[in-house]
């Protein structure tokens, strides 16, 4: 070890002073964790002691402290003249000689003598990769750096890059003294993923802060192009806990368009080391890494995090050579490690607007605001302060920009880009990856971004109202009845693992079906005898890259399920079975071929009579499948079944064999299976139907309808609409009743608990255990029965309390 350069193998984290934070990392991986199998490839830090040895050879101290102090840290008006004399100033000086006699021998006994060894050369400041301050991007980096002169100018060009105006801004923003501020050098073995795929990780899910998560992104080629957001990558998030079990705890994958590689440019033709070209077709629809790949990474991510004991931001590759997986720098998480946890804020849009484009949401926020679209910084003075920009893609060099909108839109990026992570520092709301936001939007339109639908915003046209609700979670009663959530959109579910909520009493199959899948599921298990059409056309499209038709609805199904099933682990997930009704379920693709016209679907063909009839079965089938893979490959037991609309005995026995004919049996794997109670025949059977299922689950809307002999669908007579009506609370107090005498469980899913406040004083005093909530009216709902607790003075035992759904 020498004052100038330090080898990796002689480095941990005490170092940081002397070789920054990214460095310092490096080093403590390559001691602590490589032995455990993490491959970390080797390298050697150049010390802030050159840095420092560099500005005293130079005499610059002096020179760049007085450009620096004329700046002003309001205005900034200085700024880019400043940055500009300090970087001329930085450039034009030369290296001491024993530092750049150190820098070359260090690279030599790096690449055993060989000239040509490809290394990166990155940054590495004292003041960066801390739990409270990334600095990320704010310094450069070069990659495929071959050969002894070329390396001496790389380092030389990161010196010169801590006075970019991003990281002298950053600096200021941050309080940082500049000149204490010191630069190391990494240069690290260069892993050829030019040839493979690259990307980054968080060990938390960098959107909602769900813990519990690790995310994966990545792209073909070098992983700049995820960082910096040119590419919509693809992503995956895998559940530690059932990780940790063995399982295939890789619960969902989205597959990005990856449109550009960056590779080694061997000509020079780009006059850089390094260059993008277009990917090829196929490699854009296929995906970067196999699942094992995937766990592999999640794997060694969660090592890290453990020690580290810290959620952390990692970067990887994959070297298309060799083929083995790299971790290539690990820093602290900056965004939900500083968050306040306590509050929730809910946004509601007041009216529809018209769609503009739509990608992926980044921050749960709505914000009107004027549109200005900006294509390089040479166009920075147009943007105003509370302006939405609008980019292809942003960058680092971008951020004091940045900070004048209040929202940012781009065609490129996914949710590991520059836009996003600068979104969520700056707690705006983003959509990225749009595709043609700088197309569709007009240069000074008012627009609105909405981030409201789970993964997916949308920017609309106008000023849309929208409203903003606050909750202090610590002001949220405590309650003895267990809140539970209604779900339709898994997008949402790491968002909402954070509320008040004990699990879900009931996710609705049909919704995900309807917004995932698309395809009505007998088109996919026929689809050789589809006729030539464009909908066959369509679905061929749509399940490429999947090995059979029929994997398509089980992957994205089961996927589903699985993301709402880890945001609630151990918590209860009750899945009812599919649900739609005649009509619903022709409006799927291809579903005009399968589906009976019917002149009232509504008490038609629709639930547990389709499961076991020949025209649904082999769909039903897929259903089942998707929820084995649920339970038994990912791990995740928390999931139950449900079934609808279950009108006989007869039928309650012929859909439970169906199930077990498919491997879903009861009992097994500690599987439970509930039936809905929202025919009168389940009511006045309820003690029959008790000993067939586990527990009941009251639909309320159904029940209600069912009993008044009504269509809830029926402007006409949907005045008489009334859950509060004295028939359908006595057929919910027999069904209670019957469920207690049974010593089952039973469940109540509907808006009336939430709405009604003497409705829920109602179900409290049959003896509820469980009331299920749509998101919005959770806070209500949790509200009115307190009050009803209140009231009653309910002082209920375990023992005494059954779960309503």
């Amino acid at each position: 070890m020498n004052a100038y350069t330090i080898p990796f193998s002689q480095i941990n984290l005490t170092h940081l002073p002397q070789v920054g934070g990214k460095n310092a990392s490096l080093g403590e991986m390559f001691n602590k964790l490589h032995p455990l199998g993490i491959e970390v490839p080797d390298g050697f830090a150049v010390t802030v002691e050159s840095y420092r040895e560099f500005l005293k050879h130079n005499k610059l101290n002096e020179s760049l402290w007085q450009l620096l102090n004329t700046i002003d840290s309001k205005s900034l008006c200085t700024l880019p003249e400043v940055a500009l004399q300090c970087r001329t100033l930085v450039a034009n000086a030369a290296f001491p000689d024993i530092v750049k006699n150190e820098i070359i021998k260090a690279y030599r006994l790096l690449s055993g003598n060989r000239n040509n060894l490809s290394v990166a050369v990155r940054s590495s400041a004292t003041a960066e990769d801390l739990p409270t301050a990334s600095f990320a991007g704010q310094h450069d980096s070069f990659l495929n750096i071959k050969g002894e002169e070329n390396l001496l100018s790389a380092v030389h060009r990161c010196y010169v890059s801590l006075f970019n105006d991003r990281a002298i801004k950053y600096r200021i923003d941050n309080g940082f003294d500049h000149m204490q501020v010191g630069l190391s050098v990494g240069v690290q073995y260069m892993v050829r993923s030019d040839e493979g795929c690259a990307g980054v990780i968080f060990t938390i899910d960098p959107e909602s802060g769900f813990e519990n998560a690790i995310y994966i992104t990545g792209a073909w080629g070098l992983g700049e192009n995820v960082v910096q957001g040119a590419v919509n990558p693809d992503e995956y998030w895998v559940f530690k806990p059932t990780l940790l079990q063995g399982k295939n705890a890789l619960i969902s994958r989205k597959k990005g368009e990856k449109e550009h590689t960056m590779v080694y440019d061997e000509t020079g033709e780009s006059g850089k080391p390094v260059k993008n070209i277009n990917t090829p077709p196929h490699k854009r629809t296929a995906w970067i890494l196999s699942d094992d790949e995937v766990l592999q990474l999640a794997k060694w991510s969660y090592e890290i995090e453990k020690h580290y004991g810290l959620a952390m931001d990692i970067e990887w590759g994959k070297d298309g050579i060799n083929n083995r997986m790299y971790i290539l720098q690990a820093r602290p998480e900056t965004v939900h490690s500083q968050k306040e946890h306590g509050k929730v804020y809910s946004y509601k849009l007041k009216e529809k607007g018209r769609v503009l484009c739509k990608g992926k949401a980044v921050g749960k926020k709505i914000i009107s605001g004027r549109a200005c679209i900006i294509h390089s910084l040479s166009e920075a003075n147009k943007l105003q302060k509370g302006d939405i920009l609008i980019a292809d893609i942003t960058n680092p060099d971008w951020n004091s920009l940045l900070r004048k909108a209040v929202s940012i839109v781009t065609n490129k990026g996914g949710r590991t880009s520059h836009a996003s992570i600068v979104g969520r520092e700056l707690g705006i709301a983003a959509i990225v990856g749009t595709g043609n936001a700088t197309q569709v939007i007009n240069d000074g339109q008012i627009i609105t971004v909405a981030n409201t639908e789970g993964d997916e915003g949308h920017v609309l046209d106008g000023n849309v109202p929208f409203e903003v609700l606050t909750t202090d979670l610590s002001t949220v009663p405590k309650v003895e009845t267990t809140p539970l959530f209604i779900l339709a959109d898994p997008g949402r579910a790491f968002e909402l693992s954070h509320y008040p909520a004990k699990g879900v009493g009931l996710l609705r199959m049909e919704f995900i079906i309807n917004n995932s899948i698309l395809i009505h599921p007998m088109a996919l298990v026929q689809f050789d005898q589809l006729p030539e059409s464009p909908v066959k056309s369509i679905i061929a499209q749509m399940t490429t890259g999947y090995k059979s038709k029929t994997e398509y609805f089980i992957h994205r199904l089961s996927e589903s399920i699985a993301k709402v099933a880890a945001a609630f682990y151990p918590n209860e997930v009750i899945l009812r079975m599919s649900d739609f009704k005649t009509n619903e379920y022709a409006s799927l693709i291809g579903g005009q071929y399968y589906e009976p016209k019917e002149e009232n679907p509504m008490i038609g063909f629709r639930g547990a009579s389709r499961y076991y009839d020949q025209r649904y079965l082999p769909g039903f089938g897929l259903e089942c499948e998707a929820v084995l893979r649920v339970r038994n490959e990912m791990g995740l037991t928390n999931v139950k079944v449900m079934i609808p609309f279950c009108r006989t005995i007869k039928e309650a026995k012929q859909v439970l064999q169906t199930m077990e004919s498919f491997g879903l049996k009861r009992g097994q794997n500690g599987l439970e299976v509930y039936v809905m109670i929202e025919i009168p025949s389940n009511v006045i059977l309820a003690d029959k139907f008790a000993k067939l299922f586990d527990g009941f689950s009251i639909g309320s809307n159904d029940l209600t309808q069912l009993t008044l002999g009504l269509d809830r669908d029926s402007e006409i007579v949907s005045r008489l609409f009334d859950e509060n009506d004295e028939a359908v609370t006595t057929m919910i107090a027999e069904a209670i009743s019957a469920a207690k005498n049974a010593g089952i469980k039973i469940g109540l899913c509907g808006q009336a608990p939430s709405d009604f406040p003497e409705f829920s004083q109602f179900l409290v005093e049959q003896g509820i255990h469980s009331i299920s909530f749509t998101p919005d009216a959770l806070i209500k709902g949790i509200e009115n029965i307190s009050k009803a607790e209140l009231t009653m003075g309910v002082a209920k035992k375990d023992s005494d309390k059954i779960t309503v759904l």
